[in-house]
């Protein structure tokens, strides 16, 4: 539905409304007021009665445009969310609606009072009449708690779920999903605008069940004292009308403005938190600080600029309250001087307008408080609708046995780049057990090339086959849950060094789990600590150095007994000493798994059973270390500038 048809639908269900708010106060004149007030019945009978009519033909005047929201709504995702909530949902505007109902009764008693009570001097029914307004009022307070209540289970339960719900869709994204979002965009996301769903949807079942309510029944409510007094607030409903459309028309596109500054605000920290060591080393906190300034700033104009229309709106709904209530006042009184209205009727009537224009002055800021959030919820369907670029494949037998992998003319480069290429033409066959070393120059493709194997990324062009089956057939637990894995970037998570080493298989022993720390070098630094594997490490292992981070995630790799190990860079931070006793540790359970290794020095793979050389995308030769050595002046190059001329002519 565009906007054009969206107006004329809107403007579609007001005159239904406007048509049967006019059956309405016709019944209520011909049929009601004569046959039902004026009996013999209760008159919170008679009350009943009265609004119970009031109520169906609203009801019938929206079965249509109902059952079509209710239509809609089964098929959105909100729904699902909704669906185990439904009873506490339903709840709370039936509360709601008992606290209206209360609310509407008391300016008639007031007026009975006036009319009646002190008009006679008749302190008994003065008395009694006072005492049912506070039965009156605590009924409404019964309703207006009853409707807290519900409401608040209803909306936390729900924004509960829905944050789930997107934190595991992002959990399934792969990561040029991320790249798509930005991970500030998706904290901004996940916390704030499920908070704005969240006190929409809350507000939904409270104050948007009000405020239609009381506004129809206090219109019904004065044609029935004065039909001519209320061209008054005839003439003031068009104004606040106009008014409000207004706000929600120039009010979404500022919203959507301050969700996205609010997006690069998140951004803007999350990326000064994460290189905090490095901006302090190169003297950039100016810089860094100017930057988040500039975010911070243009967040704090956009809001302004929308609390400014907001603000700006205050004066003219008050005005026209104001207006009207005078009006309202001076034709009254004239007619009171006439005899045409009690002065009970007046107070009534002033009661009824003000119940009228607070809830239009409701109404309008709660449709722009859920112009707001519905720019939220579009950007958290935005998540919830995106399908992952790597997703389970479609054989869910496929389990990695042997550890055979196979590059078959495979091509890559990253979603969204219109660039060369980072990977062209790749074919090469690794057999179980064997160690498969990767050298290159930064930025030659060898971190692209290991990320195919677990599909962090799929292969634009050709096939990469773990045992002959295409990675993208598999099960994503299934292959991963056979590849170990030590990136380029060492990540521990805030926790003990035992929780850390788990995230490997979380059902190994205290003896694997020094295994693996023994064969990475880990258990010496460990033994060392205060609380030993009890360690608690600080956010991203701050606590460690760049060293023995490196270590801890080659054991986390270990402890998973993978039948393929990736090994990216990951002792770049070790010294050689170290580093050669890890290789040595390493080579004990090489023949138990197919390695890739990728590395800078030499020294960390030349002992591999095959090499593949890598050159702006392509391999440019492969071999073992004697062999390229001699016949590719890449690899001696890199050689004799690490060891030396005599090492590479031995």
């Amino acid at each position: 539905m565009n906007k054009t048809s969206k107006r004329l639908y809107a403007a579609l269900i007001i005159l239904v409304n406007l048509a049967a708010l006019g059956i309405i106060i016709l019944i209520s004149n011909r049929f009601l007021e004569p046959h039902v007030m004026s009996s013999s019945l209760p008159s919170w009978a008679a009350q009943l009665i009265r609004y119970g009519v009031y109520v169906l033909v609203l009801a019938l005047a929206n079965a249509y445009f109902l059952v079509r929201w209710i239509r809609n709504l089964l098929k959105t995702p909100v729904w699902r969310h909704v669906r185990p909530y439904l009873g506490w949902t339903l709840l709370a505007p039936a509360f709601m609606l008992l606290e209206v109902f209360m609310d509407l009764l008391q300016p008639q008693f007031m007026g009975k009072i006036i009319d009646v009570g002190v008009a006679n001097g008749d302190t008994h029914y003065i008395v009694t009449r006072a005492i049912m307004m506070g039965i009156v009022a605590m009924l409404g307070v019964v309703g207006g708690v009853g409707n807290m209540i519900f409401s608040t289970k209803a909306s936390f339960a729900f924004a509960r779920d829905l944050r789930s719900d997107v934190y595991r869709k992002i959990q399934s994204f792969s990561f040029a999903n991320i790249d798509q979002f930005k991970t500030g965009s998706l904290v901004t996301r996940t916390t704030n605008d499920i908070t704005q769903i969240q006190n929409a949807f809350s507000s939904c079942i409270r104050m948007l069940i009000r405020s239609p309510f009381l506004f129809l029944g206090g219109v019904v409510m004065v044609f029935s004292i004065s039909p001519r007094l209320s061209l008054v607030v005839v003439c003031a409903i068009p104004l606040l009308a106009v008014l409000i459309f207004l706000l929600l028309s120039k009010g979404r596109p500022l919203f959507m403005s301050m969700q996205q500054k609010m997006d690069r605000v998140n951004t803007v920290m999350q990326e000064n938190l994460a290189g905090i060591r490095v901006i302090k080393a190169f003297g950039r906190s100016a810089y860094e600080k100017k930057k988040f300034k500039s975010a911070n700033d243009d967040l704090c104009n956009s809001t302004m600029r929308a609390m400014r229309m907001i603000s700006f709106s205050f004066p003219l709904i008050n005005l026209i309250m104001n207006v009207t209530m005078i009006l309202m006042y001076v034709f009254g009184g004239q007619m009171v001087f006439k005899g045409d209205l009690l002065p009970g009727d007046i107070m009534q009537f002033s009661n009824y307008v003000m119940r009228i224009l607070m809830s239009l002055t409701m109404s309008s800021f709660m449709l722009m408080f859920l112009s707001r959030a519905g720019v939220s919820v579009r950007r958290v369907r935005e998540v919830l609708d995106t399908q992952p670029d790597v997703s389970d494949g479609a054989n869910e037998e496929a389990c990695v046995t042997r550890g055979k992998v196979e590059f078959q003319d495979v091509s890559f480069r990253y979603p969204g780049s219109s660039g060369e290429p980072v990977l062209r033409n790749l074919s090469f066959t690794v057999e179980p057990g064997q160690t498969v070393a990767i050298l290159g120059a930064t930025g030659s493709g060898k971190s692209s090339l290991v990320n195919l194997i677990p599909r962090l990324y799929d292969a634009s062009s050709g096939s990469v086959k773990v045992d002959g089956v295409d990675v993208r057939d598999y099960k994503l637990d299934n292959l991963r849950g056979a590849i170990g894995v030590a990136l380029q970037e060492s990540v521990l998570f805030t926790g003990t060094i035992e929780e850390n080493l788990r995230w490997g298989n979380e059902e190994a022993s205290p003896e694997v789990l020094r295994e693996a720390a023994d064969i990475a070098q880990a258990a010496p630094f460990v033994s060392r600590l205060a609380e030993g594997y009890e360690t608690t490490l600080g956010q991203r292992g701050v606590n460690l150095s760049g060293g023995q981070k490196q270590r801890l995630c080659i054991a986390r790799a270990l402890v998973k007994h993978p039948r393929i190990l990736i090994l990216d860079d990951s002792t770049s931070a070790v010294d050689l000493s170290t580093e050669a006793k890890i290789q040595t540790g390493l080579r004990e359970v090489f023949g138990e798994m197919t390695v890739f290794i990728i590395a800078q020095r030499i020294s960390s793979v030349m002992d591999a059973d095959r090499i593949l050389v890598l050159d702006n995308g392509e391999i440019i030769d492969s071999g073992t270390h004697n062999e390229l050595k001699q016949r590719c002046e890449v690899y001696r190059e890199i050689v004799v500038s690490q060891l030396g001329e005599e090492a590479a002519n031995a």
